[in-house]
């Protein structure tokens, strides 16, 4: 696709969405809650599809993608959209940019589906980059938009540009709104790309982590906490934002015991949900930690090294709360705290990228940790085994998801 291509594909979307402006609110939220629901249900096709299609791109096994999207899509639904629209939108006649250019990365699938979804519920039609680990949900998102609306299908346009491609990339960025996500060095390099009359919307690297108090270290409270854990870590393999890439545990020798239940609990999930495969720079990153860890260990340290068959999973019990390389693809460490305090100074390094954390075990003081991880950066706080199924209108960035795409305002 050339350069001038991307800017025809532009102007087509302009004129389209003259016709989208034209169309009531209740109308195309209408629309977009039936695309909605068709994705919800996992007996659809467009979920069907994704089970078939999404594993030779991303590498995911099938059983992890099916189970991955029944949980997170299940409330992603009409009424879910409806809801998000009641609550951002004040104003009826709430509008979006003339166009919209939607910068897709990462190979999780739901970020994807809102990313195109939000631009229209403001009535911007939307051209999607498919991102070049996922290039299959983004073409399926359109095909369910054209087929429940062919307006909205119309005002809905995918390309697919290589990420050297610096020309086509530049007419992309020519849209009035841009929305990417991406590490805070691609945001930075696009961020230098657009003018100061544009939008861009940004959503950059984010990370998860677990916090467990005394109630959740032993017998079954600690069974059902890590099998929570584990379900949390193995889907999408851990490589989206809100896998947890580390546990931190209250109470003398308590982590000792985490480490043991969350092994068997990830040695469970991977006959349930087995990993997919890991390329070779991922691979040489878990061995030089993994290796790492256990030469710790043998030199002294007070470091436990767990891993499954075939290096399937790796669990690394740490002596203090220092933080690590986080190599992913279900590789974890436990970190002993003694306190409340020492966990805020331990996840304070963390703070500007901190997405999620699930929480468990502090009976009557869990509101209290709630309220001090939201403090901290957290946007989300859940019990384990949740952090992978946020509401469709959860604050990512600490704002809206249809607010920022308005004219007029940032969203905040």
């Amino acid at each position: 696709m050339t350069p001038q291509d991307v800017r025809d594909r532009l102007a087509a979307l302009r004129r389209a969405g003259s016709q989208l402006r034209r169309r009531p609110a209740v109308e195309i939220h209408d629309a977009l809650a039936r695309v909605l629901d068709e994705w919800s249900d996992p007996g659809s096709r467009w979920q069907q599809s994704l089970v078939r299609e999404l594993p030779k791109a991303t590498g995911f096994a099938p059983e992890t993608v099916r189970a991955g999207l029944a949980l997170a899509l299940a409330d992603w639904n009409g009424d879910a959209l409806r809801g998000l629209a009641r609550s951002e939108l004040q104003q009826a006649d709430a509008r979006g940019f003339d166009v919209t250019a939607v910068l897709l990365a990462g190979s999780i699938p739901m970020p994807s589906l809102l990313a195109l979804i939000a631009p229209l519920a403001v009535r911007s039609p939307v051209l999607a980059k498919t991102a070049s680990r996922d290039p299959v949900t983004a073409p399926l998102v359109a095909q369910s938009l054209a087929e429940v609306d062919p307006l909205l299908g119309a005002c809905c346009g995918v390309v697919s540009l290589p990420g050297h491609d610096r020309a086509g990339m530049d007419a992309l960025l020519e849209a009035d709104c841009v929305v990417a996500t991406g590490s805070d060095e691609t945001l930075a390099e696009i961020a230098r790309r657009v003018t100061p009359t544009q939008r861009l919307v940004g959503a950059g690297h984010r990370l998860s982590l677990a916090v467990l108090g005394e109630r959740a270290t032993r017998d079954d409270p600690l069974r059902q906490a890590c099998a929570g854990l584990a379900q949390d870590i193995a889907f999408w393999d851990q490589l989206g934002c809100l896998s947890p890439i580390a546990v931190y545990v209250l109470g003398d020798g308590a982590a000792d015991r985490v480490a043991a239940a969350l092994a068997a609990a990830l040695e469970d999930a991977e006959a349930r949900w087995p990993r997919g495969s890991v390329d070779a720079a991922a691979a040489a990153d878990i061995a030089r930690e993994r290796d790492g860890a256990e030469l710790r260990a043998a030199a002294g340290a007070d470091v436990q090294v767990r891993t499954g068959e075939a290096l399937a999973w790796t669990v690394v019990r740490e002596s203090d709360a220092r933080t690590r390389p986080a190599p992913l693809h279900r590789f974890v460490r436990i970190h002993p705290i003694r306190n409340a305090s020492e966990l805020l100074a331990a996840i304070d390094p963390l703070s500007r990228h901190l997405a999620g954390v699930a929480v468990a075990g502090f009976g009557a003081a869990e509101v209290e940790i709630t309220r001090a991880l939201r403090t901290a950066g957290a946007s989300r706080v859940c019990a384990p085994g949740q952090l992978q199924a946020p509401p469709l209108d959860w604050r990512r960035e600490g704002r809206g998801v249809l607010a920022p795409l308005l004219r007029g305002t940032l969203g905040t």
